[in-house]
């Protein structure tokens, strides 16, 4: 019995594997091909700027991470502050007459709408498209009458209720609602509950909607398919295997997701076979890819020039005055992170750190629900060195902080206050299961590898991420932290789009 399992197991994995093509946290994916045969994808960011990742690729399998579509999330006054797992929920990305449009639905202010001509330049300013609460996971189609209408699916924690699809009608140019919401589909009657997520599409005279339903790590994929927009239709179910499903569908191909823990949401491709009708999906024949889209850092909430500048070679990041009560990272907006970039890897951060007052932090810090920082606090005239960790930090649990070594400071003077500063260098070591190990050094030679692993969780509805934090006690003077890129990290400059800082 205990060899059968272990069989089931492997073979398993060796199946996931063989669909898989990039092993990073792309959740809510879609897809459309572009006007030169390429294809364009993008994916749900949430509270994270900038947002709306834009990847290209020449055949489906290889993605190259290219851009952002929005630098900051609207309302500003909101997004401003930290709003774990609010904004980009779920978008999709069309084109049409040559222009490229993206929708999404934030759960709390409604639908909007952002398009350029050109998906590696500058996108125009988002339009709110339908001011409303709990309308999710937005889709638009162009129909060859000239009428665009747009599915989306509802959100319970806003409005009170799921599980059903609706489409309206919006204005020639996408930038209006013009007519009233038709329930084209009540998911609970049929037992497809929590069906979210839907994209819409018109093939041989058809219109077809594909949503996942049963929830993100155990759900299945659907078609829906009617001769009239507002239905009925009839559904059937085209994919069930491992969590793998929701996505968009381009040629003969369906790009789509599978919850992987701390990784997040990992891309998959399956192919299309049609079938009475039915857009049937089975795994990818190709080999298992170990591709990374390479996308940078991001920060926790909207950008704010207060956060900190680029640099030469990398940014200066400013430290966030915490409130009186501090009691965990969750709360503070200016951390600035990448995506987990594979099962396993590793990674060198370098920084400078600058305080100016005691209890003055920066360091480095993998994030989720669950979080790892090490800290180079100042003490008097040195810093001491530091690893916190805290369990449940959504939930605002405290922190355990334990010393773990002490850094020789240097001091200058700096108008009325001395400003002292150290040179430190982080290692991360990221094992299958997302087990990470952690090394530093002084001087960039001489690594001290550091006894205790760390078991990275997920945040909310995204993966765990790692990067640079810097934070001050509230009411003392600001310090900072200079964090210098290495190469994968510095932005292409052939792409004058593609920027880590607004």
């Amino acid at each position: 019995m205990k060899r059968t399992a272990i069989l089931w197991t492997f073979l398993l994995c060796l199946s996931t594997a063989r669909s898989q093509i990039v092993f990073a946290d792309y959740s809510d994916p879609d897809v459309c091909e572009g006007t030169d045969g390429d294809y364009w994808l993008t994916a749900s960011s949430f509270q994270c700027t900038p947002g709306l990742p834009i990847l290209h690729s020449r055949d489906l399998l290889h993605w190259q991470h290219v851009n952002y579509a929005v630098e900051r999330l609207l309302p500003v006054e909101h997004y401003d502050s930290i709003q774990h797992g609010c904004g980009v929920w779920a978008p999709s990305i069309r084109r049409h007459e040559d222009t490229y449009y993206i929708y999404w639905g934030d759960p709390d202010y409604g639908v909007f709408m952002v398009k350029t001509t050109d998906p590696r330049g500058k996108w125009e300013t988002p339009v709110l498209v339908l001011p409303a609460k709990g309308v999710i996971d937005t889709c638009p189609l162009w129909d060859e009458d000239g009428r665009v209408y747009l599915v989306n699916a509802w959100a319970n924690s806003r409005c009170g209720f799921n599980s059903i699809l609706t489409v309206r009608e919006l204005s020639a140019d996408g930038t209006r609602v013009i007519g009233q919401p038709v329930m084209v589909y009540d998911g609970a009657v049929e037992g497809n509950h929590t069906i979210e997520g839907p994209k819409i599409y018109k093939h041989d005279g058809y219109y077809y909607i594909l949503a996942p339903a049963g929830g993100v790590e155990q759900g299945w994929q659907l078609a829906l398919r009617s001769k009239n927009v507002y239905g009925p239709y009839e559904s059937k179910m085209v994919f069930n295997q491992d969590g793998i499903h929701q996505g968009g569908w381009v040629t003969d191909k369906f790009l789509c997701f599978q919850e992987r823990g701390a990784y997040g949401r990992i891309l998959h491709l399956l192919d299309v076979r049609w079938k009475d009708g039915w857009p049937m999906m089975q795994r990818s024949k190709h080999d298992h890819l170990k591709a990374s889209a390479h996308e940078g850092y991001q920060w926790h909430a909207n950008y704010q020039e207060h956060f900190g500048f680029k640099t030469q070679n990398g940014i200066r990041l400013y430290s966030y005055n915490t409130r009186s009560a501090f009691k965990n990272l969750w709360e503070i907006p200016n951390l600035y992170l990448k995506k987990f970039e594979g099962e396993t890897f590793s990674d060198t951060l370098h920084l400078t750190v600058s305080a100016k007052a005691d209890g003055g932090q920066s360091g480095f810090v993998v994030m989720g629900r669950d979080y790892c920082r090490f800290s180079v606090e100042l003490s008097g005239e040195q810093f001491l060195l530091k690893q916190i960790t805290c369990k449940d930090a959504d939930k605002g649990q405290a922190e355990q902080s334990q010393t773990i070594g002490s850094i020789p400071a240097k001091k200058y003077g700096a108008g009325l206050r001395y400003n002292y500063t150290c040179n430190v260098s982080f290692v991360i070591h990221c094992q299958p299961g997302g087990l990470c190990s952690f090394a530093y050094s002084l001087d960039r030679k001489k690594y001290h590898a550091i006894p205790a692993t760390f078991q990275a969780r997920e945040g909310k509805w995204i993966g765990a991420k790692y990067g640079v934090f810097s934070i001050a006690p509230h009411g003392t003077v600001k310090g900072w932290v200079d964090f210098i890129f290495s190469r994968r990290d510095v932005p292409d400059s052939k792409h004058a789009g593609l920027c880590w800082l607004p």
